[in-house]
């Protein structure tokens, strides 16, 4: 992107007052063009988390600096990355769920409003991984911003002003159901998830109005046909396994299906000329597999689906019977290679995905990390080709599994580049020891029946940031880090790849070559999402929220000893000692280079 561009691009929503956005007539796929704005989570649908910004390059980022920085007030994870619409940058916070409205055209970003939600706090010790949450949506429609709140309902504010315009109820903590991603806008539609796949709730995705909040449609990851969204005419997926009628409730013993997990916690893509939107489901309840015979769909799997109907063009389960925790929620980010229409999915259980995303058949499928459970996909199947050694039981202690639970990649979102034609992952490097028990349901208790060691993996680092050829199925290059790197990542036109680690760096790298060229400690360990946008001063910057929590970094957020390597669903095993690189925050830091911005 050229800079009379840039600049041009500026001026469109420069003269908006501050708090206002563009004009209802556009969408958000049209604002999203606008590289100096990050009007989504991912910036674009496709999730590639790239940015056409090019005022920083492998250059001058070794010149970046502070130019400001703001306290969230709360502690615990914090995940997600701010979004900016025109002249203001909207924040949010973990639990309860803070959202702040801040003036880019002033030095220092002074509030503009701030929002705390009520809610209760009965819902922190039901949140399987830490109070965590994944980002806000914006309408420009109703110029609304929405957030999904801990304790399970879905808010609706005004941008401009911050007051509430509508409050629903999508979920019920006291079942074990809670919500920590970040909601999707399709429009007039709002997509938001489900978590509490550790207390037996049954996974699903409810849609609702961006008017007003009534629910559109709701569809469930389990169950009949008629419930999970799956018709004779919709449905054609290219692998005999995934062909039959209602194999969400036949591939279950009895009526586990009901409390089958395959929550939906995970981040959502969307691709408008197909209509599809596209997720992941996660892990079956319980973790206990001798409890739930069969391919338990569906669990574990990825979805497209229609974003006005919620019917399911195509799901494809990776991980059948799963047997580890294996959530299937990470991103899939979208793209094409020549006609081509692809999307890339890194699953925590190892193996690095890229399918055709009109039909969901497999292109490529490889370890991009020590895994063993399974020696390979089969691709006229598209099942793991399992090593029977590896396979979890309540009949004994199953030891060195690679990756853990944790996955080789948890939600820590991977970034995209065209301009490579590589995607650039933050991984976990660890191993478990996975032992199974019996366990009996109860409505908001813990449905987890298994005892969980992590350990660091092969070479002893916990943590490596890597470049992977989608096509090949290959790293190109590969960072290794002490800790993991589990913050998420972002890829500019300045030849820059921005990912965070769990002990604070935020490092910039040199998108060919896997050079670090700069990297600065941040107050906490990073599991946000570095993002990045033109201010109205003409200046690009970048931004990242600190804060370590989520599942690695549960001990030092929620306080638990590393005593005991089982506590925390087996995390303290691998991640004990990371209190003593980091400490608990909440801070938003924002980088720029030295001076005014270059014309």
């Amino acid at each position: 992107m050229n800079r009379l561009t840039r600049f041009t691009s500026w001026a469109i929503v420069a003269g908006l007052a501050v708090g206002a956005v563009a004009s209802n007539a556009q969408d958000l796929q049209t604002m999203s063009k606008n590289a100096n704005q990050w009007v989504m989570t991912g910036r674009t649908y496709d999730l590639q988390r790239y940015s056409p910004l090019d005022q920083i390059t492998t250059s001058n980022v070794k010149n970046l600096h502070v130019a400001w920085t703001m306290s969230t007030g709360t502690l615990r994870g914090h995940e997600g990355n701010p979004l900016v619409v025109g002249s203001t940058m909207y924040l949010h916070s973990s639990f309860p769920n803070k959202v702040y409205a801040l003036d880019l055209s002033k030095p220092g970003a002074p509030q503009l409003w701030q929002f705390t939600p009520e809610q209760s706090a009965e819902a922190i010790p039901i949140a399987c991984c830490d109070v965590v949450n994944r980002g806000l949506a914006f309408d420009p429609k109703t110029n609304r911003l929405f957030i999904e709140l801990l304790a399970g309902d879905v808010l609706a504010l005004d941008a401009k002003t911050g007051k509430q315009a509508w409050r629903v109820k999508s979920v019920d903590f006291k079942k074990g159901e809670t919500m920590t991603n970040a909601p999707m806008v399709v429009d007039d539609v709002l997509l938001p998830g489900i978590s509490g796949g550790e207390f037996g709730v049954r996974g699903r995705i409810t849609a609702f109005s961006t008017q007003d909040g009534h629910e559109l449609w709701r569809t469930y990851s389990t169950g009949p046909d008629k419930d999970v969204g799956i018709t004779d005419n919709t449905l054609k997926s290219p692998y005999p396994s995934a062909q039959g009628k209602d194999l969400g409730v036949s591939t279950w013993q009895g009526d586990e299906w009901q409390r089958g997990g395959g929550t939906t916690w995970g981040w959502y893509s969307y691709d408008p000329a197909l209509n599809l939107f596209y997720h992941g489901s996660g892990n079956p309840g319980t973790w206990n597999p001798d409890q739930r015979p069969g391919d338990n769909k569906w669990s574990m799997s990825l979805w497209a689906q229609n974003p006005k109907t919620g019917e399911v063009r195509w799901v494809y389960q990776m991980t059948p019977h799963d047997a580890w925790d294996y959530d299937g929620v990470n991103e899939n980010v979208l793209f094409d290679k020549g006609s081509q229409k692809l999307l890339a999915h890194f699953d925590r259980n190892g193996f690095g995905y890229t399918l055709d995303r009109t039909t969901g058949k497999l292109v490529t499928a490889k370890p991009y990390g020590p895994t063993n459970w399974a020696k390979s996909i089969d691709m006229t199947t598209g099942r793991p080709v399992e090593d029977p050694t590896k396979r979890t039981t309540a009949k004994g202690n199953t030891e060195g599994i690679c990756p853990a639970a944790i996955g080789f990649k948890d939600q820590q979102p991977s970034a995209y580049s065209p301009q490579t034609g590589l995607f650039y992952v933050p991984t976990n490097n660890i191993c478990m020891d996975y032992e199974g028990v019996e366990v009996k349901y109860a409505a908001g208790q813990p449905y987890v029946g298994a005892i969980v060691r992590m350990f660091p993996g092969p070479g002893g680092n916990r943590g490596a940031f890597i470049a992977w050829d989608p096509m090949a199925g290959a790293i190109k290059w590969s960072i290794k880090e002490n800790l993991a790197a589990y913050g998420g990542a972002m890829t500019t036109a300045g030849g820059l790849v921005f990912y965070g680690t769990m002990e604070g760096w935020l490092k910039a790298v040199d998108a060919k070559t896997g050079t670090v060229l700069w990297q600065f400690k941040t107050p906490s360990g990073i599991i946000g999402n570095p993002m990045t946008y033109v201010a109205p001063d003409g200046k690009q910057y970048v931004a990242v929220l600190s804060g370590i929590g989520g599942w690695a970094g549960i001990g030092v957020a929620a306080g638990i000893g590393a005593e005991d390597p089982t506590a925390g669903l087996g995390a303290l095993g691998a991640f004990g000692d990371a209190g003593s690189y980091t400490n608990q925050g909440g801070v938003l830091t924002v980088f720029a280079l030295d001076g005014p911005a270059k014309k």
